[in-house]
């Protein structure tokens, strides 16, 4: 059903969650995740036309700024975590987007509009970021970066996507096989095998032990939440050519959704800017520990570089 709001907002007719007691399990997991930022880690609410939405702020507070939009059906804390080194040199503003599990309103814009681009100016605001700022992005939150370049390319700097929506994706088959199937054993079967099957078709490594959070958080996930199956539309290069800042792609090899031989041949042809776009050899849709780590270094650079490529 196509939505008649003109910025992509839709209602939501109930809770995200199937149950209340699902949705205390999953807060329990997202406050448990928040607590492993340390205690650096402040949270702020913002209005948005979308409704108030959470945001996380860590890192130096007279550092330059980054907005970091996190993975679409999982948990906020644990995905800027894997981006915590930014923060050092950073002030990251780490929002939950709004109809994804978090303290942020349950409302679920529209995939074929531009309500998250809308939203991601609103949370500018209301952190005060009211200059360009550089925008970080994973999996669903790099596919809203990518919105809002086209949206409103003055408010963005620059634009890092990691196993980014938006751009490219994989055979629709290999999702339902590789991600579906597992997913629905273990929601049918919630033993502790069927959820590493599950994590397995996502995370690198899901029996490393800095990983194993993040798989418990999937199961919560898988269990309890009614899944967004929607993604932000694919970006064209028409609509990204008022945006003049560099870009920088990090694609998967091996990631179900959005594979790297699909992602980066179409970033360099929607992309004139692309400063940067690297695969990531071996690595599912969630990179290794080795993986994030060379992501963060190359990011750090990144960050670094001069404003026009």
């Amino acid at each position: 059903m196509r939505c008649r709001f003109s910025r992509g907002r839709c209602p939501t007719p109930e809770s995200i969650y199937r149950t209340p007691q699902g949705e205390a399990e999953v807060r329990a997991l997202y406050a448990e995740a928040l607590v492993g930022l340390g205690q650096g880690c402040e949270s702020l609410t913002v209005h948005t036309r979308l409704g108030d939405t959470h945001v996380l702020a860590i890192g130096p507070e007279d550092a330059s700024p980054v907005l970091f939009l996190p993975g679409g059906n999982f948990l906020n804390p644990t995905c800027l975590g894997w981006f915590l080194p930014l923060a050092n040199t950073h002030r990251l503003y780490a929002p939950d987007i709004v109809g994804q599990p978090g303290g942020s309103a349950q409302e679920r814009p529209s995939p074929e509009g531009d309500g998250h681009a809308f939203w991601v100016e609103d949370v500018l605001d209301g952190v005060g970021l009211r200059e360009r700022v550089p925008l970080v992005g994973l999996s669903y939150g790099a596919g809203i970066v990518v919105r809002t370049m086209g949206l409103a390319p003055e408010r963005v700097s620059r634009a890092v996507l990691v196993s980014p929506a938006a751009i490219a994706a994989g055979p629709f088959l290999r999702m339902v096989v590789g991600v579906g199937a597992p997913m629905v054993l273990y929601r049918l079967r919630p033993t502790e095998e069927y959820l590493l099957r599950a994590a397995r078709a996502l995370l690198t490594e899901p029996e490393d032990p800095a990983f194993s959070p993040a798989v418990r958080q999937l199961g919560a996930v898988y269990r309890h939440l009614r899944l967004d199956a929607s993604l932000p539309r694919m970006a064209t290069e028409e609509e990204l050519g008022g945006f003049g800042g560099p870009v920088a792609v990090f694609a998967s090899e091996e990631d179900p959704f959005f594979p790297a031989r699909a992602v980066l041949p179409r970033a360099r042809e929607i992309f004139p800017n692309l400063a940067l776009a690297e695969s990531l050899e071996g690595c599912r849709h969630i990179p290794s520990k080795a993986g994030l780590g060379r992501v963060n270094e190359r990011v750090l650079a990144f960050l670094a570089g001069p404003e026009e490529t």
